[in-house]
């Protein structure tokens, strides 16, 4: 090439470079264009859509699924077979597994998951919904207990908030055992999201809709859960679907009390009074969470016994025996609830709307012959009204170690003011020896708490010492 030519090839293609370089910095990030999801809604419709795969269940049959020709919706080419296996099959306990895509869908033009399905029987579908994408499964809905029988029906699984579903990757799933014993075939058709438009009538709510009240301290964590929403369905039934909290937009009344997470995961961060809240889609939902926080936490004593003489129930200090509940709930008497909560690695009992509870310990049962007390501490955060009794029950289930037998034998305490004081741990040291009515103290199974006027409390440190 010609010595001078290439020299002006060689300069207009640095000037070019240069004015590209400089149209590039030019350009405004605003100008790029997001990236976009496909749309398309179909999720099993004569075959599968486009990048759809499917996982079983860990524990369910993994050839559960398949592809029918011969029973399908309205003559069409194909359906989704699901054979439930008997019990005892040695393939698996159960049909179970996941329909998800690798790459997210913009879900978000839709107002519902509907399908045609049937059955080889009548029968009641465990659970069965979408937004389970084998990870994070944040926006999962799902619908338990879906009746089906052998007749083709469409069926109608609606999306609490579709703004949400810009990227999801979890189309469809299911869960179904066998029923009486016995396993049967179902048939889904026509998988796909739309856009009815006659989904209406939104309902919300949190902690099932009831309007909770707790005291509480710095520092515990409290999760929102019965999360449900309720939509009245083209055929006028309102159907209420399970939801992830991801669909719901929790706020606090006071954040220097308590925040929330969108999760629902609520931490008390100071004195106060702070209510929880929460909508779904600009909808608010019923129910709401008062906490009361009394501010810093007093942790009860920390023991001091050789550890070589304790049998321990509850504490960290010591390692536990087997516990099988620390709250049983025995119907249809006890009104008792559990709001155990966790603070600086301590953890501690919570009992409300408290009448009786009972502490179970009985496989194995407890021998503790050699010990002499019984050492447990309660905290009641209310104040002491006239009235209010503490009993502690000890019940021995004697050498055939089981409840109801003819050699049980049980003693009981009761404890009443000036004992009984609010907003301090008042420390129970027993002797064994006090509790007359026991036979024996070999096979000891139960610790039952009872109480007169007295609605709260909280305990720690519960074991037998010597």
């Amino acid at each position: 090439m010609n010595t001078h030519i290439f020299i002006l090839f060689k300069q207009w293609f640095l000037f070019g470079a240069i004015l590209l370089l400089l149209m590039s910095c030019e350009r405004e990030i605003i100008d790029l264009e997001p990236a976009t999801y496909t749309t398309n809604p179909e999720v099993f419709i004569e075959g599968f859509s486009p990048g759809l795969n499917y996982a079983a269940f860990g524990g369910s049959v993994p050839t559960a699924f398949s592809v029918d020709n011969d029973v399908t919706y309205n003559n069409s080419a194909a359906s989704m077979k699901f054979d439930v296996p008997d019990v005892n099959d040695p393939k698996g306990a159960y049909a179970g597994g996941v329909f998800f895509t690798e790459t997210g869908r913009d879900l978000s033009e839709y107002d519902a998951l509907t399908f045609w399905a049937r059955a080889s029987k009548a029968a009641t579908i465990d659970i069965i919904g979408f937004g389970n994408d084998l990870g994070e499964s944040k926006f999962q809905v799902s619908v338990a207990g879906l009746n089906v029988n052998n007749s083709w029906k469409k069926y109608i699984i609606p999306i609490p908030d579709a703004s949400k579903l810009k990227l999801e990757r979890g189309m469809f799933f299911y869960s179904e055992g066998p029923e009486n014993d016995r396993g049967y075939s179902f048939w889904i058709d026509e998988l796909k999201f739309e856009k009815l438009g006659t989904v209406a009538h939104p309902e919300h709510a949190i902690l099932n809709g009831e309007n909770q009240v707790i005291t509480s301290f710095s520092g515990v964590s409290e999760t929102i859960d019965g999360l449900i929403s309720i939509y009245n369905l083209p055929d006028g039934i309102n159907m209420a679907v399970n939801v992830t909290p991801a669909y719901f937009e929790f706020a606090s009344s006071n954040n220097a009390t308590a925040t929330v997470d969108e999760s629902g995961n609520v931490l008390v961060v100071g004195a106060d009074t702070a209510v929880i809240t929460a909508t779904v889609g600009g909808v608010a939902a019923s129910g709401s969470l008062t906490i009361k926080s009394l501010g810093s936490f007093a942790h009860a004593p920390t023991p001091t016994h050789d550890p070589n003489n304790v049998i321990s129930i509850y504490t960290e200090a010591y390692p536990n025996q087997p516990v099988e509940y620390y709250n049983g709930y025995w119907a249809p008497y006890q009104t008792t609830l559990s709001a155990d909560f966790t603070i600086n690695g301590d953890n501690v009992l919570n009992y409300t709307n408290f009448n009786f509870v009972g502490i179970q310990f009985s496989a194995p049962t407890i021998n503790a012959s050699q010990m002499t007390h019984l050492h447990l501490e309660i905290y009641i955060p209310n104040p002491i009204v006239t009235g209010a009794q503490f009993k502690i029950q000890v019940v021995d289930f004697g050498a055939d170690g089981v409840f109801g037998g003819t050699d049980n034998s049980s003693s009981t305490l009761t404890f009443t003011s000036p004992l009984l004081v609010s907003q301090n741990w008042i420390i129970f040291d027993i002797p064994l020896s006090s509790f007359i009515g026991l036979n024996n103290k070999a096979h000891l199974a139960q610790i039952i708490f009872e109480g007169s006027n007295l609605t709260n409390f909280y305990a720690d440190n519960i074991y037998l010492r010597k």
